[in-house]
This record gives C-alpha cells, sequence and structure tokens, in this order.
C-alpha cells in the first residue's frame, strides 16, 4: 500500500486569513512609514533651503557691513594721518615761537640790566651836547671843574 500522505486540499480560510491580515497590516503601517518619511524629508528639505537662503542673506549682509566698517577705518586712518601731519607742523611752529620768545627774552633781561648804565651814559652825552652847544654860542667853561663820570663805555685804567 502506498505510504500514507497529505490529504486532500482544504482552503483553510481561518488560518490563512490572519496571516494575510498581518501582511496587509504590515503594508499599510510600511505604506504610513513611508509617507510620514517622505513629508518629513519634505520638511528637513524645506527648512536646509530656508537655511541656505538665511546664510546666503547673511552673508551678504555681513559682507556689507564688513565693506562699510572697513570704508569707515580707512576714512579715520586718513584723518588720523592728517591730524598727525597737522601735529607735526603744529609742534614745530610753536618750538620756533618759543625759541624766538626765548631770543626775545634775552634781549629784555639785557635792557633791563643795562637800562641804569645807559641812561646814565645818555644822559651825560646830552649834558655834553648841551655843554657843546653853549660853548659853540660863546660860553667859557675854563673855569668850570666838572665832576668826572665814568660812564657806560669808559675804559677803567688799572
Amino acid at each position: 500500500p502506498p505510504p500514507e500522505t497529505f490529504g486532500p486540499y482544504q482552503r483553510k480560510s481561518e488560518q490563512g486569513n490572519g496571516v494575510i491580515a498581518m501582511i496587509d497590516l504590515l503594508v499599510k503601517e510600511l505604506d504610513k512609514e513611508m509617507q510620514q518619511a517622505e513629508v518629513s524629508e519634505k520638511d528637513a528639505q524645506a527648512d536646509y533651503e530656508k537655511m541656505l537662503a538665511d546664510a546666503a542673506d547673511k552673508r551678504a549682509a555681513d559682507s556689507k557691513v564688513l565693506t562699510e566698517k572697513t570704508s569707515a577705518k580707512a576714512t579715520t586712518e586718513e584723518a588720523l594721518q592728517a591730524e598727525k601731519e597737522k601735529k607735526t607742523g603744529t609742534t614745530k611752529e610753536h618750538m620756533a615761537t618759543m625759541e624766538y620768545i626765548s631770543s626775545l627774552h634775552a634781549d629784555c633781561d639785557w635792557l633791563l640790566q643795562y637800562h641804569a648804565a645807559r641812561k646814565e651814559a645818555r644822559a651825560s652825552e646830552v649834558e655834553s651836547l648841551v655843554n657843546a652847544k653853549s660853548v659853540l654860542s660863546g660860553a667859557d667853561f675854563a673855569l668850570v671843574q666838572t665832576a668826572s663820570r665814568s660812564g657806560f663805555l669808559a675804559r677803567r685804567s688799572m
């Protein structure tokens, strides 16, 4: 006799439905996860593109600010150089003025130091001129003795 084999083919509706339902459930979950992944990827791509646009705008703004600051720095450095040159000129002018004042001060000191002697010499000279005029007018000073004064420019004998 032939060995016993499987029985005739029968549909197992209850057992087959459970496996198919499970596969259908897995397919649905996979479809749902794929849709969520697509949505999430689209959102991430949009966020990335927005971030790139923002970064480009920020770079442009930073570049503009950098250009403005570089220009302001150059202008300030030019002004600083002009002020340094002006200071150098002013300092030279001040030094020349101080040197001139110093020379005037030395002249004034000399005039103050010898003022009395010069005044006495001038008075003696005026007196001599008056006497000379009198002699020329006919006056006789032969008998009149005048005091001998040592004048400013008189030599002293030693």
